[in-house]
């Protein structure tokens, strides 16, 4: 998945969060490691000298032009205010879109390839209060830079790929609109490593950020009183096929609201365990999960008899945003979106595409529903994704077809 680096603990939080809920019964208030968290997106400018020196070409190439594209994007993944002073955050940032080289190789003239860079950060957050409105901050921690480079056609890196620990610094004007919405102007940098021939980055953006109040006793009067049921936990099995295609992958990937995939899988098997967290009255609902999954790939090459079909399994533990979108008498449907499940996968390369290490991040999607009386039924349909978010120099992907599962609710 090429957004997702930042998936390096998005909702490893999760856990901590379950801990707490399962010492109470009423999962309409929030959990204690989501009161005074916040998260945020920051839009802007990303600059670094990518150029000559970084082109470590063997004989018989040539460099023509480097375009770097500055169009970013920086999350707040996670943020936690201990008070008015101070805060922590994990951030993910990466651009838009890629840095391009391109170069003769040849006889073979203005060959392009890219260079991927993202930047990972666990920081502290100092603030200093200047008026009711206004604060300034400061920003200093670890950053975890990842460059994924290119070879030549014998293999030998012209830009290689490298991951490595750095300094993270920065600061910031913010304008607290009220009690959660804060806008915010501010800027990044990590220093250059010249072991590796790394440039400086710098960021400079403008974006928000939304703090997480604990839900008022009126609210939860209010959710008591829908009489709606909200599952505490289920247990659910799937199996996926490649029977009608990839197509529902390809459409959301084409429209970028999820992920394809390098190796496609031909069919599978996922047991699976989720629990409910948190929900509102009506609409929003946070789970949390752990599955085990078996997979075939389709193998290089076409047939159901394909000999270079690959196995491997997958254990993962994940974080589900529902949305419930209808209420009827025999049913409540929903949407889910599930992102950066910390996953081990028991392969590396799948059908010649190197994933990168056993660890990576599960993301799935798709629509289901509770039914029965007391909503103890469950069926789901979806699609999947595995990738390792670009926190590894190599990152290719796998692509789940459509699944469909059934689960029971207790």
């Amino acid at each position: 998945m090429r957004l997702s680096a930042y998936k390096i603990g998005l909702f490893f939080f999760l856990f901590i969060n379950s801990i707490s809920t399962f010492a109470q019964d009423d999962r309409a208030q929030l959990p204690l490691a989501l009161r005074n968290a916040y998260f945020g997106v920051n839009i802007g400018s990303i600059n670094y000298d990518f150029g000559a020196a970084q082109f470590q070409a063997p004989a018989g190439y040539m460099l023509n032009n480097v375009v770097v594209n500055h169009a970013a994007v920086r999350l707040v993944l996670y943020g936690y205010e201990f008070n008015k002073y101070l805060s922590a955050q994990l951030t993910y940032m990466r651009p838009v879109s890629w840095v391009f080289y391109y170069y003769d190789r040849g006889l073979e003239k203005n060959v392009r390839s890219s260079v991927w860079m993202n930047v990972g950060g666990l920081t502290l957050r100092p603030e200093l209060p200047i008026s009711k409105r206004f604060s300034l901050n400061g920003e200093v921690g670890l950053g975890i830079v990842t460059r994924h480079g290119f070879n030549a056609v014998d293999g030998t890196p012209i830009i290689s790929g490298v991951t490595y620990p750095s300094v993270l610094l920065g600061g910031g004007v913010n304008y607290h609109i009220n009690d959660n919405w804060r806008l915010v102007l501010g800027a990044t940098y990590s220093p250059e490593n010249t072991s590796v021939n790394q440039p400086a980055t710098t960021f400079i953006s403008a974006g928000f950020n939304y703090k997480l109040s604990p839900v008022s006793e009126q609210k939860l009067k209010n959710a008591a009183e829908t009489g709606y049921i909200n599952p505490k936990q289920w247990l659910q099995i799937g199996y996926s096929s490649n029977v009608l295609g990839y197509g529902v992958n390809n459409t959301l990937e084409k429209a970028v609201l999820f992920w394809g995939g390098d190796a496609e899988v031909f069919q599978g098997l996922t047991l699976s365990y989720h629990r409910n967290i948190f929900h509102t009255a009506k609409v929003f609902a946070l789970d949390w999960g752990v599955s085990a999954s078996g997979w075939q790939t389709k193998g290089v090459g076409s047939g159901l008899s394909n000999p270079n079909k690959q196995s491997f399994f997958t254990l993962s533990v994940f974080p589900v945003l529902r949305f419930n979108f209808l209420h009827t008498q025999p049913l409540d449907a929903y949407f889910y979106y599930s992102v950066a499940g910390p996953t081990y996968i028991s392969k590396i390369i799948i059908d010649g595409n190197d994933t990168g290490q056993h660890f990576t991040f599960q993301d799935n999607m798709g629509v289901g529903m509770f039914f029965g009386e007391n909503r103890n039924w469950n069926a789901e349909i979806k699609i999947g994704h595995y990738s390792n978010g670009n926190i590894f120099s190599q990152n290719a992907a796998v692509k789940i077809p459509l699944s469909l599962n059934f689960g029971y609710a207790f």
